[in-house]
Protein backbone atom coordinates (compact mmCIF):
# COMPACT_ATOMS: atom_id res chain seq x y z
CA UNK A 1 0.00 0.00 0.00
CA UNK A 2 1.32 3.45 -0.84
CA UNK A 3 2.64 5.47 2.08
CA UNK A 4 1.27 8.75 0.78
CA UNK A 5 -2.52 8.81 0.49
CA UNK A 6 -3.99 10.75 -2.45
CA UNK A 7 -7.32 11.69 -0.89
CA UNK A 8 -8.91 12.92 -4.10
CA UNK A 9 -8.06 9.61 -5.75
CA UNK A 10 -9.49 7.79 -2.74
CA UNK A 11 -12.72 9.76 -3.12
CA UNK A 12 -12.95 8.46 -6.69
CA UNK A 13 -12.52 4.91 -5.38
CA UNK A 14 -15.53 5.39 -3.06
CA UNK A 15 -17.62 6.80 -5.91
CA UNK A 16 -16.80 3.93 -8.26
CA UNK A 17 -17.68 1.29 -5.66
CA UNK A 18 -20.94 3.06 -4.88
CA UNK A 19 -21.67 2.84 -8.60
CA UNK A 20 -21.29 -0.96 -8.24
CA UNK A 21 -18.14 -1.02 -10.37
CA UNK A 22 -16.25 -4.32 -10.32
CA UNK A 23 -13.18 -4.44 -8.08
CA UNK A 24 -10.69 -5.09 -10.85
CA UNK A 25 -12.29 -2.41 -12.99
CA UNK A 26 -11.86 0.08 -10.13
CA UNK A 27 -8.19 -0.87 -9.83
CA UNK A 28 -7.71 -0.47 -13.58
CA UNK A 29 -9.45 2.89 -13.82
CA UNK A 30 -7.45 4.27 -10.88
CA UNK A 31 -4.22 2.69 -12.19
CA UNK A 32 -3.45 0.89 -8.93
CA UNK A 33 -2.69 -2.74 -8.23
CA UNK A 34 -5.51 -5.04 -7.05
CA UNK A 35 -3.65 -5.43 -3.75
CA UNK A 36 -3.58 -1.68 -3.18
CA UNK A 37 -7.24 -1.37 -4.15
CA UNK A 38 -8.15 -4.19 -1.78
CA UNK A 39 -6.28 -2.54 1.11
CA UNK A 40 -8.11 0.75 0.64
CA UNK A 41 -11.45 -1.00 0.12
CA UNK A 42 -11.16 -3.09 3.28
CA UNK A 43 -10.23 -0.06 5.38
CA UNK A 44 -13.16 1.96 4.03
CA UNK A 45 -15.54 -0.99 4.42
CA UNK A 46 -14.64 -1.30 8.10
CA UNK A 47 -15.52 2.37 8.53
CA UNK A 48 -18.80 1.95 6.60
CA UNK A 49 -17.83 4.52 3.95
CA UNK A 50 -18.43 2.42 0.81
CA UNK A 51 -22.19 2.39 1.33
CA UNK A 52 -24.33 5.24 0.09
CA UNK A 53 -25.16 7.32 -2.97
CA UNK A 54 -22.40 8.06 -5.53
CA UNK A 55 -23.61 11.67 -5.67
CA UNK A 56 -23.21 12.27 -1.93
CA UNK A 57 -19.60 11.44 -1.08
CA UNK A 58 -18.10 11.61 2.42
CA UNK A 59 -15.79 14.51 3.43
CA UNK A 60 -12.09 14.14 2.68
CA UNK A 61 -11.22 14.41 6.39
CA UNK A 62 -13.41 11.38 7.16
CA UNK A 63 -11.74 9.28 4.45
CA UNK A 64 -8.30 10.28 5.62
CA UNK A 65 -9.05 9.37 9.23
CA UNK A 66 -10.41 5.97 8.18
CA UNK A 67 -7.30 5.09 6.17
CA UNK A 68 -4.88 6.32 8.86
CA UNK A 69 -6.83 4.37 11.50
CA UNK A 70 -6.56 1.02 9.72
CA UNK A 71 -3.30 1.58 7.80
CA UNK A 72 -0.94 3.95 9.65
CA UNK A 73 1.65 5.51 7.30
CA UNK A 74 5.00 3.75 7.08
CA UNK A 75 8.39 5.52 7.33
CA UNK A 76 9.23 7.24 4.08
CA UNK A 77 11.74 5.84 1.60
CA UNK A 78 13.69 7.43 -1.25
CA UNK A 79 13.14 6.37 -4.84
CA UNK A 80 16.08 5.35 -6.98
CA UNK A 81 17.80 8.36 -8.51
CA UNK A 82 18.07 6.55 -11.82
CA UNK A 83 14.35 5.75 -11.89
CA UNK A 84 13.57 9.40 -11.14
CA UNK A 85 15.51 10.38 -14.29
CA UNK A 86 13.86 7.71 -16.44
CA UNK A 87 12.19 10.22 -18.87
CA UNK A 88 15.54 11.92 -19.53
CA UNK A 89 17.25 8.55 -20.02
CA UNK A 90 14.57 7.45 -22.48
CA UNK A 91 14.90 10.71 -24.44
CA UNK A 92 18.69 10.44 -24.59
CA UNK A 93 18.47 6.78 -25.62
CA UNK A 94 16.11 7.78 -28.44
CA UNK A 95 18.81 10.26 -29.52
CA UNK A 96 21.16 7.22 -29.87
CA UNK A 97 23.34 8.00 -26.85
CA UNK A 98 25.02 5.04 -25.15
CA UNK A 99 24.96 4.31 -21.41
CA UNK A 100 28.27 6.06 -20.65
CA UNK A 101 27.28 9.18 -22.57
CA UNK A 102 23.87 9.26 -20.89
CA UNK A 103 25.48 8.89 -17.45
CA UNK A 104 27.90 11.75 -18.18
CA UNK A 105 25.12 13.97 -19.56
CA UNK A 106 22.99 13.48 -16.44
CA UNK A 107 25.96 14.32 -14.20
CA UNK A 108 26.61 17.47 -16.22
CA UNK A 109 23.06 18.79 -16.54
CA UNK A 110 21.56 17.66 -13.21
CA UNK A 111 23.70 18.46 -10.14
CA UNK A 112 21.30 16.48 -7.92
CA UNK A 113 21.89 13.27 -9.93
CA UNK A 114 23.88 10.71 -7.91
CA UNK A 115 23.22 7.48 -9.83
CA UNK A 116 25.95 5.14 -11.08
CA UNK A 117 26.89 4.23 -14.63
CA UNK A 118 25.88 0.61 -14.07
CA UNK A 119 22.43 1.67 -12.85
CA UNK A 120 21.93 3.58 -16.11
CA UNK A 121 23.17 0.58 -18.06
CA UNK A 122 20.74 -1.80 -16.33
CA UNK A 123 17.81 0.56 -16.89
CA UNK A 124 18.69 0.93 -20.58
CA UNK A 125 18.75 -2.86 -20.90
CA UNK A 126 15.24 -3.07 -19.46
CA UNK A 127 13.97 -0.26 -21.68
CA UNK A 128 15.38 -1.80 -24.86
CA UNK A 129 14.15 -5.24 -23.89
CA UNK A 130 10.65 -3.87 -23.40
CA UNK A 131 10.78 -2.37 -26.89
CA UNK A 132 11.35 -5.69 -28.59
CA UNK A 133 8.42 -7.21 -30.40
CA UNK A 134 6.13 -9.00 -28.01
CA UNK A 135 2.38 -9.66 -27.71
CA UNK A 136 1.88 -6.21 -26.15
CA UNK A 137 2.74 -4.62 -29.51
CA UNK A 138 -0.35 -6.15 -31.09
CA UNK A 139 -3.25 -3.71 -31.35
CA UNK A 140 -6.41 -5.39 -30.11
CA UNK A 141 -9.63 -4.04 -31.68
CA UNK A 142 -12.16 -3.15 -29.02
CA UNK A 143 -15.89 -3.16 -29.67
CA UNK A 144 -17.83 -0.78 -27.45
CA UNK A 145 -21.39 -1.19 -26.30
CA UNK A 146 -23.88 1.64 -26.94
CA UNK A 147 -23.38 4.50 -24.49
CA UNK A 148 -20.23 2.94 -23.04
CA UNK A 149 -17.24 4.97 -24.30
CA UNK A 150 -16.53 8.35 -25.85
CA UNK A 151 -13.07 9.51 -26.95
CA UNK A 152 -12.11 13.20 -26.82
CA UNK A 153 -9.17 15.20 -28.11
CA UNK A 154 -8.01 18.60 -29.35
CA UNK A 155 -6.61 19.26 -32.81
CA UNK A 156 -4.94 22.43 -34.08
CA UNK A 157 -6.72 23.76 -37.16
CA UNK A 158 -6.11 27.23 -38.61
CA UNK A 159 -6.01 30.91 -37.63
CA UNK A 160 -9.41 32.58 -37.21
CA UNK A 161 -10.55 36.11 -36.46
CA UNK A 162 -11.51 36.68 -32.83
CA UNK A 163 -14.15 39.45 -32.81
CA UNK A 164 -13.44 40.24 -29.14
CA UNK A 165 -9.76 41.04 -29.64
CA UNK A 166 -10.04 42.00 -33.34
CA UNK A 167 -7.04 39.74 -34.02
CA UNK A 168 -6.47 36.60 -36.06
CA UNK A 169 -5.61 33.88 -33.53
CA UNK A 170 -4.56 30.24 -33.63
CA UNK A 171 -7.57 27.97 -33.14
CA UNK A 172 -8.21 24.39 -32.06
CA UNK A 173 -11.13 22.05 -32.56
CA UNK A 174 -12.36 19.84 -29.71
CA UNK A 175 -13.85 16.58 -30.96
CA UNK A 176 -15.93 14.05 -29.02
CA UNK A 177 -16.60 10.74 -30.80
CA UNK A 178 -19.01 8.14 -29.42
CA UNK A 179 -17.21 4.82 -29.90
CA UNK A 180 -20.28 2.76 -30.79
CA UNK A 181 -22.16 4.96 -33.25
CA UNK A 182 -19.23 7.24 -34.25
CA UNK A 183 -21.48 10.27 -33.73
CA UNK A 184 -19.37 13.43 -33.37
CA UNK A 185 -19.71 16.69 -31.46
CA UNK A 186 -17.23 19.52 -32.12
CA UNK A 187 -16.32 22.89 -30.62
CA UNK A 188 -13.86 25.58 -31.77
CA UNK A 189 -11.64 27.17 -29.09
CA UNK A 190 -8.73 29.61 -28.89
CA UNK A 191 -7.01 27.82 -26.01
CA UNK A 192 -6.75 24.50 -24.19
CA UNK A 193 -7.11 25.77 -20.62
CA UNK A 194 -8.89 23.72 -17.99
CA UNK A 195 -11.86 26.12 -18.08
CA UNK A 196 -12.26 25.56 -21.82
CA UNK A 197 -11.74 21.80 -21.42
CA UNK A 198 -14.57 21.56 -18.89
CA UNK A 199 -16.89 23.86 -20.83
CA UNK A 200 -16.67 21.98 -24.14
CA UNK A 201 -17.34 18.66 -22.38
CA UNK A 202 -20.52 20.06 -20.84
CA UNK A 203 -21.62 21.58 -24.17
CA UNK A 204 -21.07 18.31 -26.07
CA UNK A 205 -23.05 16.31 -23.49
CA UNK A 206 -25.90 18.79 -23.84
CA UNK A 207 -25.72 18.53 -27.64
CA UNK A 208 -26.04 14.72 -27.71
CA UNK A 209 -28.70 14.83 -25.00
CA UNK A 210 -27.03 12.60 -22.42
CA UNK A 211 -23.81 11.45 -20.77
CA UNK A 212 -21.52 8.65 -21.89
CA UNK A 213 -20.42 6.08 -19.26
CA UNK A 214 -16.64 6.40 -19.79
CA UNK A 215 -14.62 9.20 -21.38
CA UNK A 216 -11.14 8.51 -22.80
CA UNK A 217 -9.10 11.74 -22.92
CA UNK A 218 -5.63 12.29 -24.27
CA UNK A 219 -2.72 12.98 -21.91
CA UNK A 220 -3.02 16.73 -22.27
CA UNK A 221 -2.33 18.88 -19.22
CA UNK A 222 -5.94 19.94 -18.72
CA UNK A 223 -6.95 16.32 -18.13
CA UNK A 224 -3.83 14.54 -16.88
CA UNK A 225 -1.30 16.61 -14.98
CA UNK A 226 1.50 14.04 -15.31
CA UNK A 227 1.41 11.53 -18.14
CA UNK A 228 1.71 7.87 -17.17
CA UNK A 229 4.66 6.01 -18.67
CA UNK A 230 3.24 2.55 -18.09
CA UNK A 231 0.83 0.59 -15.98
CA UNK A 232 3.17 0.85 -12.99
CA UNK A 233 2.84 4.64 -13.00
CA UNK A 234 -0.21 6.55 -11.93
CA UNK A 235 -1.94 9.11 -14.16
CA UNK A 236 -2.69 12.14 -12.01
CA UNK A 237 -6.07 13.44 -13.11
CA UNK A 238 -6.70 17.12 -12.83
CA UNK A 239 -8.95 17.70 -9.81
CA UNK A 240 -11.15 20.01 -11.86
CA UNK A 241 -11.74 17.21 -14.36
CA UNK A 242 -12.66 14.85 -11.53
CA UNK A 243 -15.32 17.29 -10.37
CA UNK A 244 -16.76 17.42 -13.88
CA UNK A 245 -16.93 13.60 -13.92
CA UNK A 246 -18.69 13.51 -10.55
CA UNK A 247 -21.22 16.09 -11.65
CA UNK A 248 -22.16 14.26 -14.86
CA UNK A 249 -21.59 10.75 -13.46
CA UNK A 250 -19.06 9.40 -16.00
CA UNK A 251 -15.75 7.60 -15.50
CA UNK A 252 -12.36 8.77 -16.81
CA UNK A 253 -9.97 6.36 -18.52
CA UNK A 254 -6.91 8.34 -19.79
CA UNK A 255 -5.21 6.98 -22.89
CA UNK A 256 -1.60 5.78 -22.43
CA UNK A 257 1.06 8.27 -23.46
CA UNK A 258 2.58 7.88 -26.94
CA UNK A 259 -0.26 5.49 -27.83
CA UNK A 260 -2.57 7.30 -30.25
CA UNK A 261 -3.93 3.95 -31.43
CA UNK A 262 -5.60 3.54 -28.00
CA UNK A 263 -7.94 6.37 -28.99
CA UNK A 264 -7.90 5.86 -32.71
CA UNK A 265 -11.56 6.76 -33.22
CA UNK A 266 -11.11 10.36 -32.08
CA UNK A 267 -7.71 10.61 -33.80
CA UNK A 268 -9.43 9.71 -37.07
CA UNK A 269 -12.27 12.08 -36.24
CA UNK A 270 -9.91 15.02 -35.68
CA UNK A 271 -8.13 14.33 -38.98
CA UNK A 272 -11.49 14.08 -40.76
CA UNK A 273 -12.67 17.44 -39.40
CA UNK A 274 -9.37 19.16 -40.20
CA UNK A 275 -9.18 17.85 -43.77
CA UNK A 276 -12.85 18.07 -44.73
CA UNK A 277 -14.17 21.20 -43.03
CA UNK A 278 -11.37 23.66 -42.21
CA UNK A 279 -9.41 24.03 -45.48
CA UNK A 280 -9.99 27.45 -47.03
CA UNK A 281 -11.29 29.08 -43.83
CA UNK A 282 -8.09 30.82 -42.70
CA UNK A 283 -8.81 34.30 -41.29
CA UNK A 284 -12.60 33.86 -41.23
CA UNK A 285 -14.70 35.16 -38.34
CA UNK A 286 -14.84 32.49 -35.67
CA UNK A 287 -18.56 33.03 -35.03
CA UNK A 288 -19.36 32.32 -38.67
CA UNK A 289 -17.10 29.27 -38.67
CA UNK A 290 -18.79 27.92 -35.52
CA UNK A 291 -22.22 28.16 -37.13
CA UNK A 292 -20.97 26.44 -40.28
CA UNK A 293 -19.22 23.74 -38.22
CA UNK A 294 -22.49 22.95 -36.46
CA UNK A 295 -24.28 22.54 -39.80
CA UNK A 296 -21.43 20.44 -41.20
CA UNK A 297 -21.43 18.07 -38.19
CA UNK A 298 -25.21 17.56 -38.33
CA UNK A 299 -25.66 17.41 -42.11
CA UNK A 300 -22.37 15.87 -43.29
CA UNK A 301 -20.27 14.17 -40.61
CA UNK A 302 -23.08 12.46 -38.71
CA UNK A 303 -25.04 11.46 -41.82
CA UNK A 304 -22.22 10.02 -43.94
CA UNK A 305 -21.70 6.27 -44.27
CA UNK A 306 -18.83 5.57 -41.88
CA UNK A 307 -15.86 3.67 -43.34
CA UNK A 308 -15.71 1.18 -40.43
CA UNK A 309 -19.31 0.57 -39.46
CA UNK A 310 -20.70 1.09 -43.00
CA UNK A 311 -23.64 2.84 -41.41
CA UNK A 312 -24.59 6.42 -40.76
CA UNK A 313 -23.52 7.54 -37.25
CA UNK A 314 -26.80 9.35 -36.62
CA UNK A 315 -28.83 6.27 -37.55
CA UNK A 316 -26.87 4.07 -35.13
CA UNK A 317 -27.14 6.70 -32.44
CA UNK A 318 -30.89 7.09 -32.75
CA UNK A 319 -31.51 3.36 -32.97
CA UNK A 320 -29.29 2.05 -30.18
CA UNK A 321 -27.18 4.61 -28.35
CA UNK A 322 -29.50 7.45 -27.42
CA UNK A 323 -31.47 5.36 -24.92
CA UNK A 324 -28.24 3.94 -23.44
CA UNK A 325 -26.89 7.36 -22.40
CA UNK A 326 -26.90 8.48 -18.79
CA UNK A 327 -29.35 11.32 -18.13
CA UNK A 328 -28.10 14.87 -17.90
CA UNK A 329 -27.96 16.31 -14.34
CA UNK A 330 -30.84 18.56 -13.37
CA UNK A 331 -28.44 21.35 -12.40
CA UNK A 332 -26.09 22.90 -14.93
CA UNK A 333 -22.41 22.32 -14.35
CA UNK A 334 -20.61 25.15 -12.62
CA UNK A 335 -16.97 25.10 -13.78
CA UNK A 336 -14.54 24.29 -10.98
CA UNK A 337 -10.86 25.11 -11.18
CA UNK A 338 -8.20 23.66 -8.89
CA UNK A 339 -4.76 25.20 -8.56
CA UNK A 340 -1.75 24.78 -6.28
CA UNK A 341 -0.04 27.83 -4.79
CA UNK A 342 2.69 28.75 -2.31
CA UNK A 343 1.87 30.76 0.80
CA UNK A 344 4.03 33.89 0.71
CA UNK A 345 5.56 35.66 3.70
CA UNK A 346 2.67 38.13 3.79
CA UNK A 347 0.32 35.19 4.55
CA UNK A 348 -1.34 35.43 1.12
CA UNK A 349 -1.57 33.22 -1.96
CA UNK A 350 -1.89 34.42 -5.53
CA UNK A 351 -4.64 33.12 -7.79
CA UNK A 352 -5.65 34.74 -11.08
CA UNK A 353 -3.50 37.77 -10.12
CA UNK A 354 -5.50 38.38 -6.94
CA UNK A 355 -4.14 37.85 -3.42
CA UNK A 356 -6.10 35.90 -0.78
CA UNK A 357 -5.13 35.53 2.87
CA UNK A 358 -4.64 32.21 4.66
CA UNK A 359 -3.80 31.47 8.33
CA UNK A 360 -0.31 32.82 9.00
CA UNK A 361 0.95 29.51 10.40
CA UNK A 362 0.92 28.15 6.82
CA UNK A 363 3.77 30.43 5.69
CA UNK A 364 5.89 28.84 2.92
CA UNK A 365 3.51 25.85 2.68
CA UNK A 366 1.75 24.63 -0.45
CA UNK A 367 -2.04 24.86 -0.52
CA UNK A 368 -4.75 23.83 -2.99
CA UNK A 369 -7.18 26.43 -4.31
CA UNK A 370 -10.68 25.51 -5.46
CA UNK A 371 -12.41 28.22 -7.49
CA UNK A 372 -16.08 27.78 -8.31
CA UNK A 373 -18.38 30.59 -9.38
CA UNK A 374 -17.80 33.62 -7.13
CA UNK A 375 -16.19 31.61 -4.33
CA UNK A 376 -12.57 30.74 -3.54
CA UNK A 377 -11.85 27.84 -1.16
CA UNK A 378 -8.32 27.11 0.06
CA UNK A 379 -7.30 23.67 1.36
CA UNK A 380 -4.23 22.41 3.23
CA UNK A 381 -3.78 18.66 3.62
CA UNK A 382 -7.35 18.15 2.34
CA UNK A 383 -8.79 20.43 5.06
CA UNK A 384 -10.41 23.74 4.17
CA UNK A 385 -8.55 26.61 5.87
CA UNK A 386 -10.04 29.70 4.18
CA UNK A 387 -12.98 30.86 2.08
CA UNK A 388 -13.12 34.14 0.15
CA UNK A 389 -15.29 35.89 -2.40
CA UNK A 390 -13.63 35.84 -5.81
CA UNK A 391 -11.74 39.09 -6.42
CA UNK A 392 -10.65 41.01 -9.50
CA UNK A 393 -7.04 40.92 -10.76
CA UNK A 394 -4.70 43.30 -8.99
CA UNK A 395 -6.58 43.29 -5.67
CA UNK A 396 -6.07 41.82 -2.23
CA UNK A 397 -8.56 40.10 0.11
CA UNK A 398 -7.44 39.86 3.74
CA UNK A 399 -9.19 38.51 6.81
CA UNK A 400 -7.85 39.80 10.12
CA UNK A 401 -8.10 36.41 11.82
CA UNK A 402 -5.53 35.05 9.35
CA UNK A 403 -2.81 37.40 10.62
CA UNK A 404 -0.90 37.25 13.95
CA UNK A 405 -3.05 38.74 16.70
CA UNK A 406 -0.40 41.22 17.91
CA UNK A 407 0.45 42.40 14.39
CA UNK A 408 -2.84 42.41 12.52
CA UNK A 409 -3.42 46.14 13.08
CA UNK A 410 -0.09 47.06 11.47
CA UNK A 411 -1.66 46.75 8.04
CA UNK A 412 -3.74 49.88 8.72
CA UNK A 413 -1.83 52.98 7.53
CA UNK A 414 -4.58 55.55 7.96
CA UNK A 415 -4.10 58.21 10.67
CA UNK A 416 -7.81 58.28 11.44
CA UNK A 417 -7.79 54.57 12.28
CA UNK A 418 -5.11 55.00 14.95
CA UNK A 419 -6.73 58.12 16.36
CA UNK A 420 -9.92 56.09 16.83
CA UNK A 421 -7.88 53.39 18.56
CA UNK A 422 -6.58 56.05 20.94
CA UNK A 423 -10.10 57.37 21.59
CA UNK A 424 -11.19 53.82 22.47
CA UNK A 425 -8.56 53.77 25.23
CA UNK A 426 -9.46 57.16 26.76
CA UNK A 427 -9.30 60.94 26.32
CA UNK A 428 -5.68 61.21 27.51
CA UNK A 429 -4.61 58.52 25.05
CA UNK A 430 -6.54 60.20 22.22
CA UNK A 431 -4.90 63.55 22.93
CA UNK A 432 -1.46 61.92 23.23
CA UNK A 433 -1.85 60.12 19.88
CA UNK A 434 -2.74 63.40 18.18
CA UNK A 435 0.25 65.12 19.78
CA UNK A 436 2.62 62.40 18.58
CA UNK A 437 1.29 62.69 15.03
CA UNK A 438 1.84 66.47 15.11
CA UNK A 439 5.19 66.39 16.91
CA UNK A 440 7.16 66.53 13.63
CA UNK A 441 6.12 68.53 10.59
CA UNK A 442 8.22 66.46 8.17
CA UNK A 443 8.83 62.99 9.60
CA UNK A 444 5.88 60.58 9.66
CA UNK A 445 5.09 59.40 13.18
CA UNK A 446 2.89 56.48 12.07
CA UNK A 447 5.24 53.74 13.27
CA UNK A 448 5.69 55.47 16.64
CA UNK A 449 1.91 55.77 17.09
CA UNK A 450 1.43 52.10 16.13
CA UNK A 451 3.97 50.98 18.74
CA UNK A 452 2.44 53.29 21.37
CA UNK A 453 -1.15 52.12 20.84
CA UNK A 454 -0.18 48.44 20.78
CA UNK A 455 1.75 48.94 24.04
CA UNK A 456 -1.20 50.74 25.69
CA UNK A 457 -3.46 47.80 24.76
CA UNK A 458 -1.38 45.53 27.00
CA UNK A 459 -2.07 47.43 30.25
CA UNK A 460 -5.27 48.36 32.14
CA UNK A 461 -7.09 51.47 30.98
CA UNK A 462 -6.23 53.44 34.14
CA UNK A 463 -2.49 52.86 33.73
CA UNK A 464 -2.67 53.63 29.99
CA UNK A 465 -4.36 56.96 30.69
CA UNK A 466 -1.89 57.84 33.47
CA UNK A 467 1.10 56.97 31.29
CA UNK A 468 -0.22 59.17 28.45
CA UNK A 469 -0.86 62.01 30.91
CA UNK A 470 2.74 61.80 32.19
CA UNK A 471 4.23 61.58 28.69
CA UNK A 472 2.24 64.65 27.62
CA UNK A 473 3.36 66.56 30.73
CA UNK A 474 7.04 65.99 29.92
CA UNK A 475 6.59 66.29 26.12
CA UNK A 476 7.80 62.74 25.51
CA UNK A 477 6.54 61.64 22.09
CA UNK A 478 8.48 58.39 21.58
CA UNK A 479 7.35 54.80 21.96
CA UNK A 480 10.45 53.94 23.99
CA UNK A 481 9.70 56.79 26.42
CA UNK A 482 6.15 55.56 26.97
CA UNK A 483 7.40 52.00 27.48
CA UNK A 484 9.88 53.21 30.11
CA UNK A 485 7.10 54.98 32.00
CA UNK A 486 5.10 51.76 32.14
CA UNK A 487 8.11 49.51 32.82
CA UNK A 488 9.36 51.66 35.74
CA UNK A 489 5.86 52.23 37.09
CA UNK A 490 6.18 56.02 36.80
CA UNK A 491 2.56 56.22 35.75
CA UNK A 492 1.65 55.25 39.33
CA UNK A 493 3.44 58.30 40.78
CA UNK A 494 1.89 61.79 40.95
CA UNK A 495 2.99 64.44 38.49
CA UNK A 496 5.42 67.09 39.85
CA UNK A 497 4.03 70.54 40.72
CA UNK A 498 4.60 72.95 37.85
CA UNK A 499 6.51 76.16 38.73
CA UNK A 500 4.78 79.35 37.50
CA UNK A 501 6.51 82.78 37.44
CA UNK A 502 4.78 85.36 39.71
CA UNK A 503 6.62 88.57 38.72
CA UNK A 504 9.06 90.10 36.22
CA UNK A 505 12.40 88.35 35.88
CA UNK A 506 15.69 90.13 36.32
CA UNK A 507 17.63 90.75 33.15
CA UNK A 508 19.58 87.58 32.30
CA UNK A 509 23.34 87.94 32.38
CA UNK A 510 23.93 87.56 28.63
CA UNK A 511 20.74 89.18 27.32
CA UNK A 512 21.06 92.15 24.92
CA UNK A 513 18.85 95.17 24.55
CA UNK A 514 16.48 95.09 21.60
CA UNK A 515 17.63 98.56 20.45
CA UNK A 516 21.14 97.16 19.92
CA UNK A 517 19.78 94.57 17.51
CA UNK A 518 18.16 97.26 15.36
CA UNK A 519 21.48 99.02 14.97
CA UNK A 520 23.16 95.96 13.33
CA UNK A 521 24.10 96.36 9.64
CA UNK A 522 22.40 93.80 7.37
CA UNK A 523 24.42 91.98 4.69
CA UNK A 524 23.60 92.93 1.09
CA UNK A 525 25.28 89.94 -0.65
CA UNK A 526 24.82 86.19 -0.74
CA UNK A 527 28.58 85.56 -1.14
CA UNK A 528 30.11 83.42 1.63
CA UNK A 529 32.22 85.26 4.25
Amino acid sequence: MRDRIDMDRLLELVRLHRMNTRKREVARLLCMSPTTERGYREALTKSGLLEGSPTELPPLELLKNAIVLHHPPKPGHHASSVEFFRPQIVALADAELEARAIHDRLRLEHPEYDGSYYAVKRLLRRIRGARSIDPNDVVIPVDSAPGEIAQVDFGEVCHLLDPETKRVRRAWVFVMVLSYSRRMACRITFDQTIETWLRVHAECFEEIGGVIATVVPDNLKSAVVRAAFGLADEPVLNRSYRELARHFGFKIDPAPVYSPEKKGKVESGVRYVKRNFFPGRHGANVEDVRRELGRWVNEIANTRVHGTTYKKPLDLFDAFERQALLPLPQQRFQPVRWARANVHRDSHVSFERHLYSVPWRLLEKKVDIRAVGSSIEIYFNDSRVATHARGAPGGRTTRDEHLPERRVDLRHRDRGYWEKRGEAIGPEAAAYVREVFESDEVLSQLRAVQAIVLELDTVPRERAEAACRRARFFGNHTASGLKNILRKGLDLEPLPTALVATGPLDRPRFARNWKELLQQTLEETDEPN
